[in-house]
């Protein structure tokens, strides 16, 4: 029942709130060269794993994104 939290932070320029909701999409960029398929992928893995991403803004500047995985049973925290 339990579930892993892994944190992924940067001191970057962030996300403009009203871009976040769009992040998720498909082909969805704000990077010059950029595909817009990264945080995609990574959504859709997570989802098939049961797990889940949160994206939030970091105080100073920056993101944090937050991995979300369930345990396998029987499988030892700590």
């Amino acid at each position: 029942g339990g579930v892993c939290r892994i944190a992924v932070l940067d001191r970057g320029p962030g996300i403009p709130p009203e871009l976040r909701d769009r992040v998720f999409e498909p082909f969805f960029t704000t990077r010059p060269g950029g595909t817009g398929l990264g945080l995609v992928i990574i959504h859709r893995l997570l989802e098939l794993q049961n797990g889940a991403v949160a994206l939030s803004d970091r105080p100073g500047g920056g993101t944090a994104a937050e991995v979300t995985l369930p345990l396998a049973p029987g499988s030892r925290r700590g």
